[in-house]
């Protein structure tokens, strides 16, 4: 009887270890079923938020080039306010502090930082205020013109330049406004 239920025993037993290995080869197995679907999760969830960042970084890319047209419309319109009175009036101020805004946007959105020291070339470029908004309208021009080369996936340190000579220019004019 010993024998019988030892060989009984050893049967069943020899039978469960054919089955867990034959369920094994034909994918049943449940541990290694929910390890594939967290794997597949895994992947869906990197594939979403891939999918998400790039829909992101082009959102801030077109709002870049946005500000930079914006930019270029106040330039415009500062100059146009200036040849009609020859001097900078509590309007033309404001205008000329929101392009500083514009101007500073940009800039850190491109990654730059404060690169603000006195440029020796500035006062010769704006020797009078006229010299000084024409040459606000240039910058202006060439910092959109440098945007617009860029795209979502790069960075462009011409744009930060000029940025930041725009942001000297503004500053000048108001203060010598002042």
């Amino acid at each position: 009887m010993f024998k019988r239920s030892l060989i009984l025993i050893s049967f069943l037993f020899l039978i469960g270890a054919f089955a867990g290995r034959a369920s094994a080869q034909f994918g049943n197995d449940p541990f290694n079923d929910r390890e594939e679907e967290r794997r597949q999760e895994s992947i869906k969830i990197k594939a979403m938020l891939a999918k998400q960042q790039a829909e992101h970084d082009k959102k801030e890319h077109e709002e870049l080039l946005k500000n930079g047209d914006q930019a270029l419309e106040i330039s415009e319109a500062l100059e146009k306010s200036f040849e009609l009175n020859p001097s900078l009036t509590p309007e033309d101020n404001k205008k000329l502090e929101s392009l500083e805004k514009l101007a500073t946007k940009i800039r850190d959105e491109l990654g730059g930082d404060d690169d603000l020291e006195p440029d020796k070339q500035l006062a010769e470029k704006s020797s009078s205020l006229l010299d000084g908004v024409r040459a606000i309208q240039t910058t202006t021009v060439q910092l959109v013109d440098e945007l617009k080369k860029t795209t979502r996936f790069s960075i462009s340190a011409a744009a930060i330049q000029t940025s930041n000579a725009l942001i000297r220019l503004t500053r000048f004019l108001r203060l010598r406004k002042l």
